[in-house]
């Protein structure tokens, strides 16, 4: 399998088009194709799911009587809880399939699966899968809204939401910050959300990567390429830290786990090349002792990984209110 072109012809870097606060997609397939206004809307909307999120408010069920399917053809901890969590609190009857139990692993096609998916009358579906497209292929098939759960290389929008909404609590803006996002670049759907999503916003993107783990052409996204981590790090607001993604590697990319800590590491002599309030980040998994320490992990002030998985509840519960508007006859979203 090839990586995916980083590239976008629709992609325009800090283009802060005005428009009204509206959804018009139908499925939440990536980031790609979004406009910068539409991005803001759904962080607002996430804003709104926070409080609710956190005092527990019975009140506030829109799903009630609705079905979703968490269609997860990968595995996965973190996101499958935070989806079941998001729909469960809204008040939906969730569902959840997990790759060991489908019938893809008994040679049904994605198609045949997509039918199948259909055919249930879900109101909604999450899907995750290994395979890059795979998500988009779904929802073409599909009669209910579609949202992307991470799909092989691709991409994974509600992640970057996440990122940028964290970012945005935390920093008070995304646009003007400088983002430092390195790792596994080659590898993650995270990353290339996340770039989209952050270039959409205005944030001036620097990626830093191993010339093995960086893509060819990611200049072109609007980004600064690094391979010197501590040069990238000049005057860094965030910086955002990346698994090696083992599993979907296929060779040598990097010389050991060692020798990739030394160069990409980030640890608490290194974070002071940015700025001395500059936010850490981590998508997770994280391994520690490879792409970051444990110091630099849990600072209490710095690090703002756990407070991305809280915003993530909140996003996925903004995603699954706003697709499901149409369906539930809300007014101004027939």
């Amino acid at each position: 399998m090839q990586p995916p072109d980083h590239r976008s012809a629709s992609h325009k870097p800090g283009s802060l088009i005005p428009g009204r606060a509206v959804f018009p997609h139908r499925d939440l397939t990536g980031i790609d194709g979004l406009q910068p206004h539409e991005i803001t809307f759904l962080l607002d909307e996430a804003e709104q799911w926070i409080e609710v999120n956190r005092s527990r408010a019975k009140s506030e069920r829109p799903l009630d009587g609705l079905t979703l399917i968490n269609a997860f053809f990968e595995n996965s901890t973190r996101t499958l809880l935070s989806f079941e969590i998001a729909g469960k609190r809204m008040g939906a009857d969730v569902v959840n399939m997990h790759a060991a139990q489908s019938s893809v692993k008994k040679g049904e096609t994605l198609i045949d699966t997509a039918v199948t998916l259909n055919a249930m009358r879900a109101d909604m579906l999450v899907i995750r899968h290994s395979s890059s497209g795979a998500v988009k292929l779904i929802a073409s098939k599909v009669d209910c809204p579609v949202l992307n759960a991470g799909d092989g290389w691709h991409e994974h929008p509600t992640q970057a939401l996440l990122d940028a909404l964290t970012i945005r609590r935390r920093r008070g803006s995304v646009a003007g910050q400088r983002v430092v996002i390195c790792g596994d670049l080659m590898h993650s759907r995270v990353a290339r959300s996340n770039i989209l999503a952050l270039t959409a916003l205005a944030a001036e993107v620097r990626v830093v990567a191993p010339s093995t783990l960086m893509p060819a052409a990611i200049e072109r996204m609007g980004v600064t390429p690094f391979t010197d981590f501590d040069a990238a790090l000049d005057g860094a607001d965030v910086v955002m830290m990346l698994r090696l993604q083992n599993e979907r590697m296929d060779g040598g990319f990097i010389p050991s786990t060692r020798e990739f800590h030394l160069r990409y590491g980030l640890n608490s002599e290194r974070l002071r090349r940015a700025k001395p309030d500059a936010l850490v980040m981590h998508p997770g998994p994280m391994n520690r002792g490879v792409e970051i320490s444990s110091a630099v992990a849990d600072h209490p002030e710095r690090s703002a990984i756990t407070e991305q998985v809280e915003m993530g509840v909140a996003v996925r519960m903004a995603c699954l209110d706003v697709l499901t508007r149409r369906a539930r006859g809300v007014e101004g979203w027939a």
